[in-house]
């Protein structure tokens, strides 16, 4: 006997899923979006197919399989709450500030697609209240310096992730200012940081995992071939042994935050595997183990002089290496 998955809310929410994908959710899908084994992505998949008959079954050139709904066959399930709409426009003002300058229209044509489904009478009243939901969301606009990239570039790029393609590129390093030409990468995953924005790709030449600065892709060309993470690779864990995007060797850091700050820095994770302890004065040490000396400095000076950095010290006259963007 079939076992059944029981999780409604969650077969709701795959549901609207199906409902809202041109393409189709796979099961590779249905197990990211909801933390399931594969076992369960089945069940669920099946748990949908009992209840609506009509879903489709589409076949991928590789073999994959996708499931949707038909245009129009489920109507209007659920529909769109003013909660959902602001995240929207708070995901368009931080792309923008961020200068995903390719993500942008994409984001404006998803949010006009969704207004024109309010009938007349909502419309007017959703419009006052989605303004002072934004104005009170004041971090999404927040200003800040921030490097243009080509739209290209970034459609490119993403075009290459999701299709698993290797791609050719002339890249020139920030660091030496030297353009490498027909460098092959397969890349994994592009990386927003505080003002920059590098791209995670295996490189072809080096043998190793290295970051990319976007501004410095002046030529990118898809290729036939395919890519594949290494085996086990974990975006997360990966990043986990670097402060921000900065790679180097890891080392032991230990931070004090003097008492008056440290209310304010136990609210903060600094890196994902970082332990805290309160001292008898009240200051708060924070250590955890990563690279990334540079970033490290550029951070800490926004507590100015109410933090003491205890770990790294410097070695005699030799201060530990700091790191510098990776080449191809």
């Amino acid at each position: 006997m079939m076992a059944r998955y029981g999780r409604q809310a969650d077969l709701l929410r795959l549901a609207l899923m199906m409902q809202g994908s041109a393409e189709g959710v796979s099961l590779a899908e249905i197990q990211a979006e909801f933390g399931v084994a594969r076992r369960t992505a089945e069940r669920m998949r099946d748990a949908i197919l009992n209840i609506y008959p009509q879903l489709e079954e589409l076949v991928e050139d590789r073999g994959q399989k996708r499931w949707r709904f038909p245009p129009g066959s489920l109507g209007r399930m659920e529909e769109v709450t003013l909660e959902e709409l602001g995240a929207a426009h708070r995901a368009l003002a931080l792309v923008r500030r961020e200068g995903d300058f390719s993500t942008e229209p994409v984001l404006e044509r998803l949010i006009a697609k969704i207004q024109a489904q309010f009938g007349g009478p909502r419309r007017s009243r959703i419009a006052p209240d989605l303004e002072i939901q934004l104005m009170a969301d004041g971090v999404a606009f927040r200003p800040g310096p921030r490097e243009r990239i080509s739209p290209e570039v970034l459609k490119s790029l993403r075009a290459a992730i999701l299709a698993g393609r290797m791609i050719k590129a002339d890249h020139r390093s920030r660091e030496t200012g030297k353009l490498s030409r027909g460098a092959l990468l397969g890349p994994i995953a592009l990386l927003f940081g505080d003002g920059r924005q590098y791209l995670l790709a295996w490189s072809d030449f080096r043998g190793e995992l290295r970051l990319f600065a976007l501004s410095g892709f002046e030529r990118i060309t898809l290729e036939s071939q395919l890519y594949e993470r290494p085996e086990g690779f974990e975006l997360q864990d990966w990043l986990a042994g670097s402060f921000g995007v900065w790679r180097e060797a890891p080392f032991d850091v230990a931070w004090r935050f003097l008492p008056e700050v440290a209310d304010e820095a136990a609210t903060y994770q600094f890196h994902p595997r970082q332990e805290t302890e309160r001292l008898d004065d009240g200051s708060l040490v924070v250590r955890f183990r990563a690279g990334g000396r540079k970033e490290m400095d550029w951070y800490l000076y926004r507590w100015g002089d109410h933090v003491e950095v205890l770990q790294p010290r410097l070695d005699g006259d030799r201060a530990l290496p700091h790191t510098t963007e990776s080449g191809v």
